[in-house]
């Protein structure tokens, strides 16, 4: 049954987080029996919300996205297509489960920057560079050539950036590509792509990129942003809250959540709803059996995200916070074992993070199928589960130290950048879609208030944000990496093979 198998994927990408909490929790770095309590309560909902989510999305939203693509690229109307594309693309990342968490954590920080207005703006960043991306595929601009200019745009931006506003932005660009955006993403993709310039010669890597474009969008919103708050004198460098706001104790906390919880949510699945009913009369004219069921999965989708935002938000970030601001106090005034128990907490919740992220699983066989059995989905899962470890390991490192975030970004997108010249092009298609694919719901809730909690133990709550854009950033040298021992593979076959037809001859 469906329902069994996302509850498995849930239960394998939480609970390994969970365990290590629980073990670190009730050893080295006491949390107390009240948050330990609402910990667990709140892991247990966390896993129960994201299960019915993720089959909300499978049932309605998924079928939903594919059918509005294969209609827009039917009506082969460029600039229709372009204008909808924008739309859906605003829509399905206001719902994004990702994006609401993200927004609560920058409220909590800088609270100097409305939490709508950030969701708002990252929106309009992937409807943007959908848009963007969708063109590129109708016109067969180069992909390597788009990213580049892309990522050339953001850090001109990012120059001009308030440093503490940074990390948020790199952050959002992995929290955007989540179980909401990704399958319309895909679906519009796959659509264009199919129906794009019939009887020309397509390349195989034109049904990848889309999602590796898109992310792009909101780093360069909210880097636009930050410049705005910085301009208007609402944002500084020093505008970051100086401690975590005091929670509620006890379980009620989250009965007293859940009014709020359900209004957030009808404002990010109603959207939706609303986009089914208008495509429904104007454009898809679907049976009414499937009419029902895409309107089911929308209400499992708003029943999970709420369930899913009241168990993260109840205890499962605070547990994840508190941990961190222990951990980052005990480095911070012993140093030695503490210092290096942080590192290596971050290190193992970083590998075991991106291994049991379903869509990791997915990203594997996929690349795994297209190097025709070359490069194996277990040395694939070890590239990046190291990748992601050392991107948490360092940000840890970050925290204790307090060194600029650029200084880790910048020459990892350089050399991400400079790969691509030597890599094979679907495979940096590829390496750009899985950017935001490693960093799942975990990553944006336990690790980036972990992060947060042990910045605050140094004294630098705002240089906490980037551990998401790290997490992203890995795949991209990683698959990278694993595309150009690829094509090296294919190089000596094709070699051998024409010895031997010389040979012959």
């Amino acid at each position: 049954m469906n329902l069994i198998a996302k509850f498995k994927e849930t239960v394998n990408s939480v609970l390994p987080v969970m365990i290590i909490v629980l073990i670190l929790g009730l050893t080295v770095a006491p949390l107390g029996l009240d948050l330990i309590t609402r910990f667990i309560v709140g892991g247990v909902l966390l896993i129960l919300g994201l299960t019915i989510f993720l089959l909300g999305v499978d049932v309605g939203i998924q079928p939903m996205g594919e059918q509005i693509g294969a209609a827009l690229t039917i009506k082969r109307s460029l600039s229709f297509l372009l204008i909808v594309s924008f739309i859906i693309g605003f829509l399905v990342t206001v719902a994004e489960p990702d994006i609401q968490v993200f927004g609560d954590q920058i409220h909590k920080v800088f609270d100097c920057v409305d939490k709508m207005q950030l969701v708002y703006m990252i929106a309009g960043g992937v409807g943007l560079l959908i848009m963007l991306g969708l063109l590129r595929t109708i016109l067969s601009m180069n992909l390597k050539i788009t990213l580049l200019i892309c990522y050339i745009a953001v850090f001109v931006l990012a120059y001009f950036t308030p440093a503490s506003f940074k990390g948020i932005a790199f952050d959002s660009g992995g929290a955007t590509t989540g179980p909401m955006t990704v399958p319309f993403i895909l679906a519009l993709g796959v659509g264009v792509s199919s129906v794009r310039a019939a009887g020309k010669n397509n390349n195989n890597d034109d049904g990848f990129g889309l999602t590796g474009v898109t992310s792009v969008g909101p780093v360069i919103a909210v880097l636009l942003y930050g410049i705005i708050l910085f301009k208007c004198g609402i944002l500084t460098d020093s505008a970051v809250s100086e401690e975590i706001a005091e929670e509620s104790k006890g379980l009620g906390i989250f009965i007293r959540i859940i009014p709020g919880i359900f209004h957030e949510s009808i404002l990010s699945i109603a959207p939706l709803a609303g986009l089914l009913v208008v495509f429904q009369i104007f454009l898809l004219h679907l049976p009414p059996r499937k009419l029902i069921r895409m309107i089911i999965g929308l209400v499992y989708s708003f029943i999970g995200l709420s369930i899913f935002l009241v168990g993260v938000n109840g205890g499962f970030m605070s547990a994840g916070s508190k941990l961190g601001l222990l951990l980052g106090t005990k480095a911070v005034v012993s140093g030695g074992f503490w210092y290096f128990l942080l590192i290596v907490t971050g290190l193992i919740l970083g590998a075991v993070v991106v291994c049991a992220e379903p869509a990791v699983w997915v990203l594997t066989e996929q690349v795994e199928n297209l190097s025709g059995g070359a490069i194996k989905r277990k040395l694939m899962l070890l590239f990046l589960s190291a990748g992601a470890a050392i991107a948490i390991g360092l940000t840890m490192w970050r925290a204790m130290a307090g060194f600029s975030l650029m200084k880790i970004l910048v020459p990892g997108y350089a050399i991400a950048l400079g790969m691509m010249i030597f890599c094979p092009s679907l495979f940096t298609a590829i390496a750009f879609d899985s950017g935001g694919v490693a960093s799942g719901p975990i990553t944006s809730t336990f690790v980036l208030s972990f992060t947060i909690g042990a910045s605050q133990a140094a004294g630098g709550n705002g240089d906490s944000f980037g551990v998401i854009a790290l997490v992203a950033m890995t795949p991209l040298i990683a698959i990278q990496v694993l595309g150009i021992i690829y094509n090296q593979k294919v190089k000596k076959v094709m070699k051998i093979k024409n010895a031997d037809t010389g040979g012959e001859q």
